[in-house]
Protein backbone atom coordinates (compact mmCIF):
# COMPACT_ATOMS: atom_id res chain seq x y z
CA UNK A 1 0.00 0.00 0.00
CA UNK A 2 1.29 3.13 -1.37
CA UNK A 3 1.76 5.72 1.98
CA UNK A 4 -0.20 9.00 1.46
CA UNK A 5 1.59 12.63 0.83
CA UNK A 6 0.86 14.25 4.11
CA UNK A 7 0.11 18.00 3.78
CA UNK A 8 3.49 20.22 5.32
CA UNK A 9 2.44 21.20 8.69
CA UNK A 10 2.51 25.05 9.36
CA UNK A 11 5.32 25.80 11.98
CA UNK A 12 3.45 28.08 14.92
CA UNK A 13 4.02 29.70 18.52
CA UNK A 14 7.60 31.05 19.65
CA UNK A 15 9.08 29.01 17.26
CA UNK A 16 7.99 31.05 14.68
CA UNK A 17 8.25 34.01 16.22
CA UNK A 18 12.01 33.14 16.32
CA UNK A 19 11.80 32.66 12.84
CA UNK A 20 10.12 35.58 11.69
CA UNK A 21 12.67 37.41 13.98
CA UNK A 22 15.77 36.09 13.26
CA UNK A 23 15.47 34.80 9.43
CA UNK A 24 12.95 38.38 8.01
CA UNK A 25 13.79 40.85 11.12
CA UNK A 26 10.17 41.33 11.12
CA UNK A 27 9.93 42.35 15.62
CA UNK A 28 7.26 41.57 17.82
CA UNK A 29 4.09 43.51 18.82
CA UNK A 30 5.66 44.87 21.62
CA UNK A 31 3.70 48.22 22.36
CA UNK A 32 0.92 46.39 21.85
CA UNK A 33 1.57 43.59 24.11
CA UNK A 34 -0.46 44.50 27.11
CA UNK A 35 -3.54 44.82 24.54
CA UNK A 36 -6.31 42.20 23.95
CA UNK A 37 -6.12 41.74 19.92
CA UNK A 38 -9.46 42.61 18.39
CA UNK A 39 -9.43 41.47 14.60
CA UNK A 40 -10.51 44.57 12.27
CA UNK A 41 -13.55 45.56 11.28
CA UNK A 42 -13.98 47.10 7.91
CA UNK A 43 -16.20 50.27 6.94
CA UNK A 44 -19.47 49.45 6.85
CA UNK A 45 -22.10 51.56 4.91
CA UNK A 46 -24.69 53.42 6.65
CA UNK A 47 -28.53 52.09 5.92
CA UNK A 48 -29.88 52.78 3.01
CA UNK A 49 -26.61 54.04 1.26
CA UNK A 50 -24.49 52.82 -1.67
CA UNK A 51 -20.68 53.06 -2.30
CA UNK A 52 -20.29 55.30 -5.50
CA UNK A 53 -17.15 56.11 -7.41
CA UNK A 54 -16.60 59.28 -8.63
CA UNK A 55 -13.61 59.29 -11.89
CA UNK A 56 -12.40 62.61 -12.53
CA UNK A 57 -9.37 63.76 -14.59
CA UNK A 58 -6.82 66.60 -13.19
CA UNK A 59 -3.29 67.44 -14.21
CA UNK A 60 -0.69 67.43 -11.35
CA UNK A 61 1.88 69.81 -11.75
CA UNK A 62 5.79 68.53 -12.05
CA UNK A 63 6.36 68.51 -8.33
CA UNK A 64 3.11 66.27 -8.49
CA UNK A 65 4.12 64.42 -11.00
CA UNK A 66 7.47 63.63 -9.77
CA UNK A 67 6.29 62.58 -6.37
CA UNK A 68 3.38 60.16 -7.63
CA UNK A 69 5.92 58.47 -9.59
CA UNK A 70 7.87 57.81 -6.64
CA UNK A 71 4.55 56.63 -4.52
CA UNK A 72 3.53 54.00 -7.63
CA UNK A 73 7.27 52.86 -7.63
CA UNK A 74 7.38 52.44 -4.19
CA UNK A 75 3.89 51.12 -3.79
CA UNK A 76 4.92 48.17 -6.65
CA UNK A 77 8.49 47.82 -4.58
CA UNK A 78 6.22 46.92 -1.12
CA UNK A 79 4.06 44.94 -2.93
CA UNK A 80 6.54 42.60 -4.17
CA UNK A 81 8.77 42.86 -1.51
CA UNK A 82 5.67 41.61 0.93
CA UNK A 83 5.15 38.60 -1.58
CA UNK A 84 8.55 37.63 -1.81
CA UNK A 85 8.36 37.63 2.08
CA UNK A 86 5.90 35.81 2.42
CA UNK A 87 6.50 32.96 -0.17
CA UNK A 88 10.26 32.77 1.23
CA UNK A 89 8.78 32.36 4.46
CA UNK A 90 6.34 29.57 3.58
CA UNK A 91 8.37 27.71 1.07
CA UNK A 92 11.66 27.69 3.51
CA UNK A 93 10.31 27.59 7.12
CA UNK A 94 6.95 26.76 6.64
CA UNK A 95 5.94 30.07 8.81
CA UNK A 96 2.63 32.18 7.60
CA UNK A 97 3.27 35.84 7.09
CA UNK A 98 0.11 37.89 7.34
CA UNK A 99 -0.54 41.58 7.00
CA UNK A 100 0.39 43.06 10.42
CA UNK A 101 3.73 40.64 9.87
CA UNK A 102 4.25 42.77 6.15
CA UNK A 103 3.68 45.78 8.12
CA UNK A 104 6.09 45.63 10.76
CA UNK A 105 8.38 44.47 8.43
CA UNK A 106 7.83 47.50 6.46
CA UNK A 107 8.95 49.34 9.22
CA UNK A 108 12.16 47.49 9.15
CA UNK A 109 12.46 48.48 5.62
CA UNK A 110 12.43 51.95 6.39
CA UNK A 111 15.01 52.31 8.90
CA UNK A 112 17.53 50.68 6.30
CA UNK A 113 20.08 53.53 4.84
CA UNK A 114 19.52 52.16 0.97
CA UNK A 115 15.80 51.94 1.38
CA UNK A 116 15.29 55.32 2.86
CA UNK A 117 13.15 56.55 0.08
CA UNK A 118 10.02 54.36 1.44
CA UNK A 119 10.06 57.58 4.08
CA UNK A 120 9.16 60.14 1.25
CA UNK A 121 5.60 57.97 0.42
CA UNK A 122 2.85 58.13 2.92
CA UNK A 123 2.70 54.97 5.32
CA UNK A 124 -0.96 54.45 4.45
CA UNK A 125 -0.50 54.19 0.73
CA UNK A 126 2.46 51.59 1.61
CA UNK A 127 0.01 49.79 3.83
CA UNK A 128 -2.47 49.73 1.47
CA UNK A 129 0.15 48.41 -0.80
CA UNK A 130 0.11 45.36 1.56
CA UNK A 131 -3.55 45.38 2.15
CA UNK A 132 -4.44 44.37 -1.55
CA UNK A 133 -1.26 41.57 -1.28
CA UNK A 134 -3.18 40.14 1.85
CA UNK A 135 -6.50 40.30 0.19
CA UNK A 136 -4.91 38.40 -3.46
CA UNK A 137 -3.55 36.05 -1.16
CA UNK A 138 -7.60 35.72 0.32
CA UNK A 139 -8.98 35.22 -2.71
CA UNK A 140 -5.96 32.39 -3.58
CA UNK A 141 -7.06 30.38 -0.58
CA UNK A 142 -10.89 30.62 -1.33
CA UNK A 143 -10.16 29.18 -4.96
CA UNK A 144 -11.13 32.58 -6.51
CA UNK A 145 -8.22 33.19 -7.73
CA UNK A 146 -4.44 32.36 -9.09
CA UNK A 147 -1.44 33.06 -6.83
CA UNK A 148 -0.11 36.41 -6.80
CA UNK A 149 2.54 37.38 -9.07
CA UNK A 150 5.15 40.10 -9.25
CA UNK A 151 3.95 43.69 -10.43
CA UNK A 152 6.10 44.41 -13.10
CA UNK A 153 6.54 48.77 -13.82
CA UNK A 154 5.63 47.96 -17.92
CA UNK A 155 2.66 45.71 -17.76
CA UNK A 156 1.26 46.25 -14.19
CA UNK A 157 -1.47 49.47 -13.91
CA UNK A 158 -0.01 52.69 -11.96
CA UNK A 159 -2.55 52.89 -8.82
CA UNK A 160 -2.02 53.84 -5.64
CA UNK A 161 -4.90 54.22 -2.40
CA UNK A 162 -5.29 56.69 -0.34
CA UNK A 163 -7.57 55.99 2.66
CA UNK A 164 -8.90 59.06 5.03
CA UNK A 165 -5.80 59.67 6.91
CA UNK A 166 -4.06 60.16 3.56
CA UNK A 167 -5.52 62.69 2.16
CA UNK A 168 -7.54 66.30 2.78
CA UNK A 169 -10.54 67.53 1.63
CA UNK A 170 -11.83 70.79 1.74
CA UNK A 171 -15.48 71.23 0.27
CA UNK A 172 -15.93 74.44 -1.75
CA UNK A 173 -19.09 76.40 -0.01
CA UNK A 174 -19.72 78.17 -3.28
CA UNK A 175 -20.04 75.34 -5.72
CA UNK A 176 -20.96 72.55 -3.24
CA UNK A 177 -19.63 69.05 -3.88
CA UNK A 178 -16.64 70.08 -5.32
CA UNK A 179 -13.40 71.34 -3.46
CA UNK A 180 -9.78 70.82 -3.06
CA UNK A 181 -8.02 67.19 -2.43
CA UNK A 182 -4.21 67.53 -1.19
CA UNK A 183 -2.47 64.28 -1.28
CA UNK A 184 -0.08 62.95 1.97
CA UNK A 185 3.28 63.97 0.91
CA UNK A 186 2.51 66.88 -1.13
CA UNK A 187 1.94 71.10 -0.33
CA UNK A 188 -0.70 71.98 -2.61
CA UNK A 189 -4.11 70.83 -3.85
CA UNK A 190 -4.46 68.43 -7.25
CA UNK A 191 -5.73 70.53 -10.19
CA UNK A 192 -9.43 68.57 -10.58
CA UNK A 193 -11.21 68.85 -13.37
CA UNK A 194 -14.93 68.51 -12.22
CA UNK A 195 -17.01 67.45 -14.56
CA UNK A 196 -19.86 66.81 -12.37
CA UNK A 197 -20.31 67.88 -8.60
CA UNK A 198 -19.73 64.93 -5.88
CA UNK A 199 -22.98 64.45 -3.05
CA UNK A 200 -23.62 68.02 -1.29
CA UNK A 201 -22.11 67.29 2.35
CA UNK A 202 -20.46 63.85 1.50
CA UNK A 203 -17.00 63.25 2.86
CA UNK A 204 -15.02 60.86 0.46
CA UNK A 205 -14.00 57.52 2.15
CA UNK A 206 -11.33 56.46 0.08
CA UNK A 207 -9.60 58.00 -2.84
CA UNK A 208 -7.57 55.92 -5.66
CA UNK A 209 -5.14 57.59 -7.83
CA UNK A 210 -4.27 55.95 -11.28
CA UNK A 211 -1.87 56.77 -14.08
CA UNK A 212 -2.99 55.07 -17.31
CA UNK A 213 -0.44 54.24 -20.49
CA UNK A 214 -1.52 57.48 -22.31
CA UNK A 215 0.19 59.45 -19.28
CA UNK A 216 -3.51 60.48 -18.25
CA UNK A 217 -3.85 61.17 -14.21
CA UNK A 218 -7.63 60.23 -12.55
CA UNK A 219 -8.59 60.54 -9.21
CA UNK A 220 -11.52 58.49 -8.10
CA UNK A 221 -13.64 59.11 -5.07
CA UNK A 222 -15.53 56.67 -2.99
CA UNK A 223 -18.39 58.47 -1.11
CA UNK A 224 -21.62 57.10 0.33
CA UNK A 225 -24.79 58.15 -1.88
CA UNK A 226 -28.34 57.73 -1.25
CA UNK A 227 -29.33 56.53 -4.63
CA UNK A 228 -32.59 57.32 -5.50
CA UNK A 229 -34.83 54.02 -6.14
CA UNK A 230 -36.76 54.34 -9.33
CA UNK A 231 -41.12 54.11 -9.18
CA UNK A 232 -41.57 50.34 -10.33
CA UNK A 233 -42.52 49.32 -14.02
CA UNK A 234 -45.30 48.03 -15.07
CA UNK A 235 -47.11 46.91 -18.30
CA UNK A 236 -50.65 48.99 -18.90
CA UNK A 237 -53.42 47.93 -17.12
CA UNK A 238 -51.90 44.88 -14.26
CA UNK A 239 -49.17 44.10 -12.20
CA UNK A 240 -47.05 42.70 -14.25
CA UNK A 241 -43.58 44.16 -14.28
CA UNK A 242 -42.47 45.24 -17.46
CA UNK A 243 -39.60 42.99 -19.16
CA UNK A 244 -36.93 43.01 -21.81
CA UNK A 245 -35.05 40.14 -23.01
CA UNK A 246 -31.31 40.80 -24.47
CA UNK A 247 -29.18 38.46 -26.67
CA UNK A 248 -25.68 39.74 -26.69
CA UNK A 249 -24.21 39.12 -30.08
CA UNK A 250 -21.45 40.39 -32.72
CA UNK A 251 -24.12 40.76 -35.77
CA UNK A 252 -25.69 43.05 -33.63
CA UNK A 253 -24.01 43.92 -30.10
CA UNK A 254 -27.13 43.56 -28.22
CA UNK A 255 -31.02 42.66 -29.69
CA UNK A 256 -34.04 43.31 -27.45
CA UNK A 257 -36.91 41.00 -27.58
CA UNK A 258 -38.80 44.00 -29.59
CA UNK A 259 -36.78 43.81 -32.58
CA UNK A 260 -34.67 46.99 -31.16
CA UNK A 261 -30.91 46.17 -32.60
CA UNK A 262 -27.50 48.25 -30.86
CA UNK A 263 -25.10 48.02 -33.40
CA UNK A 264 -21.88 46.83 -33.26
CA UNK A 265 -19.49 49.86 -32.99
CA UNK A 266 -16.30 47.49 -33.87
CA UNK A 267 -14.06 50.18 -32.78
CA UNK A 268 -10.82 48.25 -33.22
CA UNK A 269 -11.86 47.38 -37.07
CA UNK A 270 -12.07 51.14 -37.27
CA UNK A 271 -9.02 52.04 -36.51
CA UNK A 272 -6.88 48.97 -37.26
CA UNK A 273 -5.23 51.01 -40.11
CA UNK A 274 -4.11 53.38 -37.77
CA UNK A 275 -3.18 51.17 -35.23
CA UNK A 276 -1.22 49.34 -37.53
CA UNK A 277 0.23 52.54 -39.15
CA UNK A 278 1.50 53.40 -35.38
CA UNK A 279 2.77 49.57 -34.59
CA UNK A 280 5.16 49.58 -37.64
CA UNK A 281 6.62 53.31 -36.48
CA UNK A 282 7.07 51.91 -33.32
CA UNK A 283 8.98 48.98 -34.58
CA UNK A 284 11.31 51.19 -36.41
CA UNK A 285 12.14 53.08 -33.55
CA UNK A 286 15.62 52.05 -31.26
CA UNK A 287 14.54 50.43 -28.22
CA UNK A 288 15.12 53.07 -24.79
CA UNK A 289 15.36 56.15 -27.26
CA UNK A 290 12.58 59.12 -27.01
CA UNK A 291 11.52 58.91 -30.20
CA UNK A 292 10.36 54.91 -29.30
CA UNK A 293 8.91 56.34 -25.84
CA UNK A 294 6.84 58.89 -27.83
CA UNK A 295 5.53 56.74 -30.84
CA UNK A 296 4.60 53.58 -28.00
CA UNK A 297 2.25 57.36 -26.27
CA UNK A 298 1.02 57.60 -29.51
CA UNK A 299 -0.59 54.05 -29.25
CA UNK A 300 -1.63 54.17 -25.68
CA UNK A 301 -3.62 57.46 -26.67
CA UNK A 302 -5.49 55.79 -29.33
CA UNK A 303 -6.25 52.75 -27.32
CA UNK A 304 -7.11 55.24 -24.77
CA UNK A 305 -9.92 56.72 -26.95
CA UNK A 306 -11.18 53.10 -28.22
CA UNK A 307 -11.79 52.36 -24.62
CA UNK A 308 -13.43 55.81 -23.56
CA UNK A 309 -15.87 55.47 -26.46
CA UNK A 310 -16.97 51.96 -25.54
CA UNK A 311 -17.24 52.54 -21.93
CA UNK A 312 -19.31 56.10 -22.96
CA UNK A 313 -21.88 53.87 -25.08
CA UNK A 314 -22.21 50.88 -22.97
CA UNK A 315 -22.88 53.43 -20.18
CA UNK A 316 -25.22 55.10 -21.94
CA UNK A 317 -27.63 52.19 -23.24
CA UNK A 318 -27.59 50.70 -19.78
CA UNK A 319 -28.65 53.31 -18.14
CA UNK A 320 -31.13 53.79 -20.42
CA UNK A 321 -32.39 49.86 -20.69
CA UNK A 322 -33.06 49.89 -16.28
CA UNK A 323 -34.71 53.35 -16.32
CA UNK A 324 -37.12 51.86 -18.89
CA UNK A 325 -37.70 48.33 -17.80
CA UNK A 326 -38.43 46.86 -14.18
CA UNK A 327 -36.62 43.35 -15.21
CA UNK A 328 -34.04 42.76 -17.51
CA UNK A 329 -33.00 38.91 -18.59
CA UNK A 330 -29.78 38.19 -20.21
CA UNK A 331 -28.17 34.91 -20.94
CA UNK A 332 -24.93 33.46 -18.64
CA UNK A 333 -21.65 33.88 -20.76
CA UNK A 334 -18.97 32.05 -19.74
CA UNK A 335 -16.59 35.17 -21.62
CA UNK A 336 -13.11 33.50 -20.41
CA UNK A 337 -14.00 30.03 -22.10
CA UNK A 338 -14.86 32.06 -25.25
CA UNK A 339 -11.74 33.46 -25.33
CA UNK A 340 -9.78 30.52 -25.19
CA UNK A 341 -7.16 30.17 -28.00
CA UNK A 342 -7.97 27.47 -30.17
CA UNK A 343 -4.89 25.56 -31.75
CA UNK A 344 -4.41 23.56 -34.74
CA UNK A 345 -6.92 24.54 -38.39
CA UNK A 346 -9.57 27.42 -37.50
CA UNK A 347 -6.85 28.92 -35.28
CA UNK A 348 -6.87 31.87 -36.68
CA UNK A 349 -10.39 32.66 -37.30
CA UNK A 350 -11.01 32.29 -33.64
CA UNK A 351 -8.27 34.44 -33.01
CA UNK A 352 -10.58 37.03 -34.79
CA UNK A 353 -13.72 35.91 -32.86
CA UNK A 354 -11.84 36.77 -30.00
CA UNK A 355 -10.81 39.90 -31.04
CA UNK A 356 -14.59 41.00 -31.91
CA UNK A 357 -15.86 39.65 -27.93
CA UNK A 358 -13.53 41.96 -26.43
CA UNK A 359 -14.04 44.97 -28.91
CA UNK A 360 -17.72 44.02 -27.83
CA UNK A 361 -17.24 44.95 -24.07
CA UNK A 362 -20.35 41.76 -22.82
CA UNK A 363 -18.29 41.08 -19.58
CA UNK A 364 -18.33 45.74 -18.93
CA UNK A 365 -22.28 45.59 -20.24
CA UNK A 366 -23.03 42.85 -17.74
CA UNK A 367 -20.96 44.38 -15.35
CA UNK A 368 -23.13 47.45 -16.26
CA UNK A 369 -26.17 46.05 -15.48
CA UNK A 370 -25.67 44.32 -12.08
CA UNK A 371 -24.47 47.56 -10.54
CA UNK A 372 -27.10 49.35 -11.89
CA UNK A 373 -29.69 47.37 -11.02
CA UNK A 374 -28.99 47.27 -7.34
CA UNK A 375 -28.88 50.73 -7.11
CA UNK A 376 -32.15 51.80 -8.71
CA UNK A 377 -34.77 48.55 -7.23
CA UNK A 378 -34.35 46.07 -10.65
CA UNK A 379 -34.31 43.22 -11.18
CA UNK A 380 -31.59 41.21 -13.25
CA UNK A 381 -32.09 37.47 -14.23
CA UNK A 382 -29.48 35.60 -16.06
CA UNK A 383 -30.64 32.65 -17.75
CA UNK A 384 -28.76 28.85 -17.86
CA UNK A 385 -26.38 29.06 -20.38
CA UNK A 386 -27.09 25.85 -21.59
CA UNK A 387 -30.79 27.17 -22.12
CA UNK A 388 -31.93 26.71 -26.12
CA UNK A 389 -32.45 30.40 -26.83
CA UNK A 390 -31.87 30.04 -30.06
CA UNK A 391 -32.81 26.75 -31.49
CA UNK A 392 -36.43 27.12 -29.25
CA UNK A 393 -38.78 27.98 -31.27
CA UNK A 394 -40.44 31.05 -29.44
CA UNK A 395 -44.22 30.67 -31.23
CA UNK A 396 -44.68 27.49 -30.34
CA UNK A 397 -41.64 26.20 -28.42
CA UNK A 398 -40.73 23.50 -30.65
CA UNK A 399 -36.83 22.82 -30.19
CA UNK A 400 -35.21 22.54 -34.04
CA UNK A 401 -31.92 21.56 -35.37
CA UNK A 402 -28.47 23.76 -34.10
CA UNK A 403 -27.32 26.38 -35.92
CA UNK A 404 -24.55 27.30 -37.48
CA UNK A 405 -23.29 31.31 -36.64
CA UNK A 406 -23.67 32.33 -40.12
CA UNK A 407 -27.52 31.68 -40.01
CA UNK A 408 -29.17 34.39 -39.21
CA UNK A 409 -32.92 33.44 -40.37
CA UNK A 410 -34.22 30.25 -39.63
CA UNK A 411 -38.37 28.37 -40.56
CA UNK A 412 -39.69 26.41 -37.30
CA UNK A 413 -40.71 22.89 -39.13
CA UNK A 414 -43.66 22.46 -36.88
CA UNK A 415 -45.66 25.77 -37.40
CA UNK A 416 -43.67 27.43 -40.04
CA UNK A 417 -42.53 30.91 -38.52
CA UNK A 418 -39.79 32.78 -39.95
CA UNK A 419 -37.24 33.86 -37.06
CA UNK A 420 -34.83 36.28 -37.03
CA UNK A 421 -32.33 34.86 -35.46
CA UNK A 422 -31.14 37.21 -32.75
CA UNK A 423 -35.00 38.42 -31.54
CA UNK A 424 -36.03 34.70 -31.53
CA UNK A 425 -33.54 34.67 -28.63
CA UNK A 426 -34.01 37.23 -26.94
CA UNK A 427 -38.17 36.38 -27.24
CA UNK A 428 -36.66 33.07 -25.52
CA UNK A 429 -34.78 34.80 -23.11
CA UNK A 430 -37.58 37.56 -21.80
CA UNK A 431 -40.05 34.16 -21.58
CA UNK A 432 -37.77 31.80 -19.64
CA UNK A 433 -36.48 35.12 -17.25
CA UNK A 434 -39.87 35.50 -15.88
CA UNK A 435 -40.58 32.05 -15.45
CA UNK A 436 -37.57 32.31 -12.92
CA UNK A 437 -38.72 35.75 -11.55
CA UNK A 438 -42.09 34.68 -10.36
CA UNK A 439 -40.65 31.12 -9.01
CA UNK A 440 -38.79 33.45 -6.90
CA UNK A 441 -41.44 35.94 -6.68
CA UNK A 442 -43.81 33.94 -5.45
CA UNK A 443 -41.92 32.69 -2.62
CA UNK A 444 -41.18 35.64 -1.22
CA UNK A 445 -43.44 37.07 1.75
CA UNK A 446 -45.93 39.39 1.00
CA UNK A 447 -44.29 43.43 0.64
CA UNK A 448 -40.90 42.04 0.03
CA UNK A 449 -38.61 43.05 -2.88
CA UNK A 450 -37.41 40.70 -5.76
CA UNK A 451 -33.39 40.51 -5.39
CA UNK A 452 -31.43 42.37 -7.39
CA UNK A 453 -30.13 39.26 -9.40
CA UNK A 454 -31.33 35.89 -10.16
CA UNK A 455 -29.34 33.31 -11.50
CA UNK A 456 -30.65 30.18 -13.01
CA UNK A 457 -27.39 28.23 -11.57
CA UNK A 458 -27.98 29.33 -8.04
CA UNK A 459 -31.90 29.43 -7.86
CA UNK A 460 -31.40 27.76 -4.32
CA UNK A 461 -29.87 30.45 -2.65
CA UNK A 462 -32.91 33.01 -4.10
CA UNK A 463 -35.54 31.10 -3.06
CA UNK A 464 -35.96 31.74 1.12
CA UNK A 465 -35.63 29.22 3.43
CA UNK A 466 -38.94 27.34 4.34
Amino acid sequence: MEDVAKKPKAVKGVRAERVKREAFGIEGRRKHEGRTATPLRSHAKETGTQHRVYRFRFYPTGAQAEQLGRTFGACRWVYNEGLALRSEAWEQHRVRVGFAETCRALTGWKRTGERAWLKEVSATVLQQALRHLDQAFTRFFSGAAKYPQRRRKQRSRDAVTYVRTGFRWVEDPVRPGTGLITLAKQSGPLDVRWSRALPAGAVPVRLSVTRDRAGRYFVSVLVEERVRVLPALFLPGSREPKAVGLDLGLASLVTLDDGTKLDHPRLLKRYAEKLARLQRELHRKVKGSGNRDRARQRIARLYALIGDVRKDMLDQFTTRLVRENQVLVVEDLSIVTLLRPARGRGRRRKAALSRAIIDAGWGELLRQLRYKCGWYGRTLVVVDRFFPSTRRCSACHAKGPRLDVSVREWTCAECGVVHDRDVNAAVNLRDEGMRLYWLVASALPPGSRAPVVIKASELERCLPAA
